[in-house]
């Protein structure tokens, strides 16, 4: 058995093992040798004691030293959510690149859970934060702007001229998703909305009604319903508005897990897609394509809204502030596949 299975071999132990000082082993492991006039040959023979010894440099210690943890905090509303997940790697492989590690947190769609999991993050001494928050309160991020801490909203956001934000152009998304349905000859559409008063429903529901009016078409709020992005509003949300409403040609789905719910609501009515119910979902899904009637959807660019709120937290990190521009929104693209069909 290894010496270090049994215990944590110290810098001591190695500068002893070498025959020099605790000071120069130190320099000599940080790669300051040369600065420090230590010779190559001693240089050697410190790397050599240290990998015969297996040690491993205390992070906790070098953290103290430096002032810097090299931690950045992340918080998701669910990272089992191929959406977030695909968010979340694109953070930790900046991450990686510029020598941090990742705290990654699921707020469980869950405001007051945000809250706790942020303070949580903040006593672990990150030196920066990316959250894509759940509800409609922002006091405990403004909160960490003021504190200067380096912060990023990815997804969905705030009016807030402040926060720094990388959102998808989500009403221009949802505008062009109502143009191909009413295109298609599609007048009377549902919606399956999300959490009402966020900013991705806000915009969605701006670009919905602004198409409709530029069509002509009397928009009807009995049209509307749901009120959260995950499967189980959608699926009570379907089941309502095509209840009361049999006249609907359409769907719109504010989320794809908004449409899997749909979908399920619409089997049980014996609502058959897309001969006699059009639908389409902003988000798109690794299943979507997939499905009995594969599912048009509104695709959002995972990986760029991931990479872009990394880079600007990382220059945060590097300048100590906040970029000039603020808001930014990131393209969005149509996948025509086959849940829409023509009215006539």
């Amino acid at each position: 058995m290894s010496q270090s299975a049994n215990k944590q071999i110290t810098l001591k132990e190695v500068a002893e093992a070498a025959g020099v000082s605790v000071s120069t082993a130190s320099r000599a492991l940080a790669g300051k040798a040369e600065a420090y006039r230590i010779s190559r040959s001693t240089e050697r023979s410190v790397q050599a004691a240290a990998k015969r010894l297996q040690f491993q440099p205390s992070l906790l210690a070098k953290s103290l030293r430096s002032q810097r943890t090299k931690l950045l905090g992340v918080v998701l509303p669910n990272i089992a959510n191929p959406f977030f997940a695909s968010i979340a790697r694109e953070i930790t492989l900046a991450a990686e690149e510029n020598e941090f590690s990742v705290l990654l947190a699921d707020s469980q769609e869950n405001g007051e859970t945000e809250v706790h999991l942020v303070e949580q993050l903040q006593a672990r001494q990150i030196e920066g934060l990316v959250v894509c928050p759940v509800g409609i309160q922002n006091q405990h991020l403004t909160k960490i702007t003021r504190q200067n801490l380096p912060l990023v909203l990815v997804d969905r956001g705030f009016a807030h001229k402040d926060l720094v934000t990388v959102t998808s152009d989500h009403r221009e998304g949802a505008r062009v998703a109502t143009k191909l349905l009413t295109d298609q000859g599609h007048h009377q559409i549902g919606v399956l909305q999300g959490l009402p008063d966020t900013l991705p429903n806000t915009e969605r529901l701006r670009g919905y009604s602004e198409e409709l009016k530029r069509c002509g078409i009397t928009f009807d709020p009995t049209l509307i319903a749901g009120n959260h992005f995950d499967e189980s509003s959608g699926y009570h949300a379907a089941h309502q508005l095509l209840s009361a409403h049999p006249e609907i040609t359409a769907l719109f789905a504010f989320s794809n897990q908004n449409a899997l719910g749909a979908l399920r609501a619409t089997a049980e009515l014996g609502r058959n897609i897309p001969d006699d119910l059009s639908l389409i979902a902003f988000d798109d899904h690794p299943f979507a394509a997939y499905l009995a009637a594969p599912l048009t959807s509104v695709c959002q660019d995972v990986s760029q809204l991931g990479r872009v709120a990394a880079s600007l937290l990382m220059e945060q990190i590097k300048t100590g502030k906040q970029p000039i521009e603020k808001q930014h929104r990131i393209p969005v693209e149509i996948i025509n596949r086959s849940s829409i069909a023509k009215f006539e």
